[in-house]
C-alpha cells in the first residue's frame, strides 16, 4: 500500500515577494472576459513582485494556513470583475477586509460574455493595482 500526503499549497506565501509590501492579491477569476482579465492581472502583478496571487477558492473554504498567512501580510489585494464582487463577498464572509479593492467593470472595461480581451485591459488593471485606485 502506497502511503500518499497531501501536498501544501502555496497560495498566499508572500515569502516569494522580494522587498516591498508582503502583499496577497485575489482575482476572482470568473468565466466573463472580466473575470479572466482579474486572473492574468494578478498572474502580472506577481511577476512584476506587486504580491502574491492567491486562489479565492481556497479562501472560501476557510483553510487555516491561507488565514495564517494573510495575517502575516502587510496588505490584501481584491480584484473583482463586475459589481457583483463574487471576491470581495468570499473574502467578507471569511473575516477579511482588503486594503484594495478593484472592480474591473468600474476601470472602464466593459463586461461581456466572451472570455476574450486584451493586453491593454489586463495592463489598465495592473497599472490601477500600482497606482491604488481601489484604496478605501
Amino acid at each position: 500500500m502506497v502511503s500518499r500526503t497531501e501536498p501544501e499549497c502555496a497560495c498566499g506565501d508572500t515569502s516569494a515577494v522580494n522587498g516591498g509590501k508582503k502583499r496577497i492579491i485575489f482575482p476572482c477569476a470568473g468565466v466573463a472576459n472580466v473575470g479572466q482579465i482579474s486572473n492574468a492581472a494578478a498572474v502580472q502583478l506577481t511577476e512584476e513582485g506587486f504580491g502574491t496571487a492567491t486562489c479565492i477558492a481556497l479562501l472560501g473554504t476557510g483553510d487555516a494556513g491561507l488565514k495564517t498567512r494573510i495575517a502575516e501580510a502587510d496588505e490584501v489585494v481584491v480584484i473583482d470583475g463586475c459589481p457583483v464582487i463574487c471576491a470581495a463577498k468570499i473574502a467578507a464572509a471569511q473575516g477579511v477586509t482588503p486594503v484594495q479593492h478593484i472592480v474591473i467593470t468600474g476601470l472602464g472595461i466593459e463586461k461581456g460574455p466572451s472570455r476574450n480581451y486584451t493586453e491593454e485591459d489586463v495592463e489598465t488593471t495592473v497599472s490601477a493595482a500600482w497606482e491604488g485606485k481601489g484604496r478605501k
